[in-house]
């Protein structure tokens, strides 16, 4: 715990206490006795929290007056006012203006330290929700990218409602996205967006994890869950199918109430969350196994959503591979991708594409058949073999397109040679493959096939 907090205080002794008492519990803390002092210390090293008494004697700013300037600057800085007698209803307005909380004097230790640990826990999720919007903003267009169309219309629908969702789909096929996808198109868009993977803890952990605890005699480990922290929000579960079964039944009374309990405790808390749910598993083989409650996943399923894996979308290839990179690939090499059945999906998509960068010296040029990781039969090969490997790979490749699509391949694959051979000569080049210049010069921008005809073809 390095976690640094501010303790305001006019009272010298009521600073050294709290300061003895953070320190004992693993925080780095500081003292000011007037707002000249907190100002200066601020400017020279943010803390994580601030501890700060609402009457500051000798001061040229009141406590209310710092609250104020220090939020204009530091909007997520967490403030706990210190309020005495007579002073609470000036807190309340303190909190109005953004504080996290307030404790009236005498106070309780384990209260205030209490307070601290859910004060920073909500300042880390504001932050990270703030992380997470900037990079939403950023990656935009990676929505558009990475998810289908037809899947894209059917999300636009139901993301403005508070139906609860099961998206299916292969590993890396972009499940997440999709769910990050509803979040940012709903009400809920300004509210935390959170992800507990069902798949990676055992249940003691995950429970823990989602439902938080409570302080018990001698423990100190108090802990918010992912509920109290995205309430308002919304709750992705992550492979839901790999949830322990001794917690499917909690999570279901969370659906059907609306509340939940924290581990330790029986008192049940209200919380207002959108849930998501993702699996690559096959659910039929899991509800039939008695491995996932089928009353549970019907609370979930409630709008099915399949995500389709990349191999069905190849048309979507070029555009990934154009958005994710600024890689030129040359037409054999393309058409290896758009042809290879992608296991992996989009996260497959990623590691090749990062392949490429780190193998590769010379980017600048395209990208060509022994520049792709080996799978795609990618490396270097003989000189004498070179051409027969490529014609066997450029057949290969087309067996395993449509007709149309294989003969758009063929016709640009076969021009672009003949118009290279004849040095973009494009008079040359018609004579030879029997057709009008004109008529070559559209075949060849219907292609997408540029030429450097030294006639002048404009």
């Amino acid at each position: 715990m390095h976690e640094k907090i501010l303790i305001i205080d006019d009272e010298k002794d009521i600073c050294m206490l709290i300061q003895g008492l953070l320190e004992d519990e693993g925080y780095t803390t500081l003292a000011a006795h007037n707002s000249e002092d907190a100002y200066a210390i601020i400017d020279n090293d943010a803390p994580d929290l601030i501890i700060q008494d609402i009457w500051l004697q000798g001061s040229q700013d009141d406590g209310i007056k710092i609250l104020k300037t220090i939020k204009e600057a530091y909007p997520i800085l967490p403030f706990i006012m210190i309020s005495g007698h007579g002073t609470v209803e000036t807190a309340v307005s303190a909190i109005k203006l953004g504080a996290y909380d307030f404790i009236e004097k005498p106070f309780q230790s384990d209260r205030l330290l209490l307070m601290i640990h859910r004060a920073l826990e909500n300042a880390t999720l504001k932050q990270q929700n703030k992380d997470l919007k900037q990079r939403t903003v950023q990656r935009g267009q990676n929505f558009t990218a990475e998810i289908p169309e037809q899947v894209r219309q059917t999300l636009d629908k139901v993301a403005p409602t508070n139906s609860r969702i099961l998206i299916t789909g292969e590993a890396g096929s972009g499940k997440n996205i999709s769910a990050q996808y509803i979040h940012e198109k709903s009400s809920r868009a300004a509210m935390p967006f959170m992800v507990l993977n069902c798949a990676s803890m055992d249940f003691e952990k995950l429970e823990v994890e989602l439902f938080g605890t409570v302080q018990n005699s001698g423990d100190k480990g108090v802990k918010s869950g992912l509920l109290e922290l995205v309430d308002g929000g919304t709750l992705l579960l992550d492979e839901v199918m790999s949830l322990p079964i001794e917690t499917q039944g909690k999570v279901l009374n969370f659906l059907q109430d609306a509340a939940y309990h924290k581990v330790g405790s029986n008192h049940k808390i209200p919380a207002d969350i959108r849930v998501i749910a993702t699996t690559s598993a096959d659910v039929d083989e899991k509800l039939d196994d008695n491995a996932f409650r089928e009353d549970l996943y019907y609370r979930l399923n409630v709008v099915p959503i399949h995500m389709p894996p990349l191999r069905q979308r190849k048309q979507d290839i070029i555009e990934l591979i154009a958005h994710y990179s600024s890689y030129t690939f040359s037409e054999l090499a393309m058409a290896k991708l758009r042809a290879y059945q992608w296991p992996g999906n989009i996260k497959q998509l990623h590691n090749v594409l990062e392949w490429i960068s780190i193998m590769n010296e010379n980017l600048d040029k395209p990208i060509d058949i022994e520049d792709l990781p080996p799978e795609f039969g990618g490396g270097a090969v003989n000189n004498g073999d070179q051409g027969e490997e490529n014609i066997s790979l450029f057949v290969d490749t087309m067996m395993q397109m449509g007709l149309r699509e294989a003969r758009e391949c063929f016709e640009r694959h076969y021009l672009l040679s003949q118009v290279n051979k004849f040095d973009g000569n494009i008079s040359k080049t018609a004579e030879f493959v029997g057709m009008e210049r004109s008529a070559l010069h559209r075949k060849l921008k219907s292609l997408d096939v540029f030429s450097n005809d030294k006639q002048s073809v404009a």
